[in-house]
């Protein structure tokens, strides 16, 4: 099969389209013929070796030391079933799904995913929508609902909110009822405005420490406002939520302040998926390329202007 494969750490350039070996299922496993995937942030911190301050020797201990154990990135996927193992239920070859591949794997014509994270892809979502949507989606779902515990009538300020966890950031916290302040740069305005967001900030002219507005949530899905900053932001009962931010900060993450990873559950890709037909959630993908362009895909990524998520079609 084509696949997407850097046998070293660096920049975009580092990747190139081989042909490798189609991957065998495991017994709980089955086998995607995959028609798009997401150029994530994580694929690209990975490909790049550039970790979060203080991640560096843990996460080059789990994706290889001197050069990368699996060189094929992609942790989204959305296909068909070509093979199913042999201890799978509920799945059967032709079926359309989409979910987490764990690990990667998902640049490729082919990848074999277990069946705990997927789930059958609704006849009213793309393939593109829903590799666009689950990253993304699923980060801001699991930091708002089950972090958070985001409520109706609530302020939320979205730091980062053209970036993919942003977009539905923004997006799921007006369906939740709350009041939106969106930051980002001033030529996204009108793209958050029409994905809901009440109130639109400037980085560029109004640096978000210094706002003077305190929200009962602030999810900063970039990490550079810094917990003594963000604290500062809160209202008495607020709570920060850190999307991403250095390992020094995660293991100050208490009490007001909360992280962690997102869980990869099939229950939340479904609760995503069922957003979309009636346009609760927008899907933004800034781009849609052939996988033949992941050079490209991933030089966007890596600019720090990436609006939304940026999708491949092997």
């Amino acid at each position: 099969m084509k696949a997407a494969v850097h046998r070293e750490y660096g920049a975009p350039q580092v990747v190139r389209i081989e042909e490798v070996p189609d991957p065998v299922p495991g017994a709980k496993q089955v086998l995607i013929r995959v028609h798009a995937s997401a150029v994530t942030a994580a694929d690209s911190r990975i490909r790049g070796a550039r970790f979060p301050h203080g991640y560096g020797v843990l996460a080059r201990l789990i994706f290889g030391l001197r050069r990368p154990r699996s060189g094929v990135r992609g942790v989204v996927a959305s296909g068909v079933v070509e093979a199913v193992g042999a201890d799978v239920e509920g799945f059967a070859v032709g079926d359309e799904v989409c979910g987490s591949t764990g690990t990667g794997g998902a640049h490729a014509e082919l990848v074999a995913a277990s069946t705990k994270r997927l789930v059958h892809k609704p006849a009213a979502v793309t393939h593109e929508q829903a590799a666009g949507l689950l990253f993304g989606g699923s980060t801001a779902l699991h930091f708002l609902r089950d972090v958070g515990h985001i409520r109706a009538g609530q302020t939320v300020l979205v730091n980062g909110a053209s970036g993919a966890v942003g977009t539905n950031a923004v997006q799921l916290a007006k369906h939740f009822g709350a009041e939106v302040t969106a930051v980002t740069s001033a030529a996204n305005t009108t793209l958050l405005k029409e994905l809901g967001a009440d109130h639109v900030v400037d980085y560029a002219l109004t640096p978000v420490a210094g706002l003077q507005m305190r929200f009962d949530v602030v999810i900063d899905t970039v990490g550079n406002i810094g917990i003594d900053a963000g604290r500062r932001l809160l209202t008495d009962d607020g709570v920060m939520l850190l999307v991403a931010g250095t390992l020094g900060e995660a293991l100050r993450a208490r009490g007001n302040v909360k992280g962690g990873t997102t869980a990869e559950r099939a229950e939340n890709y479904t609760a995503l998926l069922d957003l979309v037909p009636d346009g609760t959630l927008t899907v933004v993908n800034q781009h849609v390329l052939a996988l033949d362009d992941i050079v490209r895909a991933y030089e966007i990524a890596d600019s720090g202007r990436k609006v939304g998520n940026i999708v491949v079609r092997p």
